[in-house]
């Protein structure tokens, strides 16, 4: 286990975007995630990004991503690039939910 110490801050950002897809929505979903995806994989700062498929009927994707600090983050979420990027994907969703929060501890599995 990985645990920032005492007295320094952490500064790596996690993102969770949930998404409700709208009932048939799942392709046009994927091709703009696709697309997202992409872009994202480009703006300074940014670590990963994983996209989570429903394993029931939920139609409840959700979308993680790291970022090196949250300014990162916010610098790329506040601009007019990221405005233009995922507006088209506003059609497949019903509804979204993001929660942002700072990694203070990591576990990493043993492989063996």
């Amino acid at each position: 286990m990985s645990a920032v110490p005492k007295g320094q801050s952490a500064d790596k950002l996690s993102v969770v975007y949930a998404v409700r897809v709208i009932e048939g929505g799942e392709q046009g979903f994927l091709a703009m995630y696709e697309r997202i995806r992409k872009s994202v994989s480009r703006v300074p700062g940014h670590i990963i990004d994983r996209l989570g498929e429903p394993i029931d009927d939920s139609r409840q994707w959700v979308i993680t991503s790291e970022w090196e600090t949250p300014e990162h983050f916010f610098a790329w979420q506040q601009g007019e690039d990221h405005r233009e990027l995922v507006a088209p994907l506003r059609e497949w969703v019903e509804e979204t939910q993001s929660l942002r929060y700072r990694v203070i501890q990591e576990t990493v599995g043993v492989k063996a």
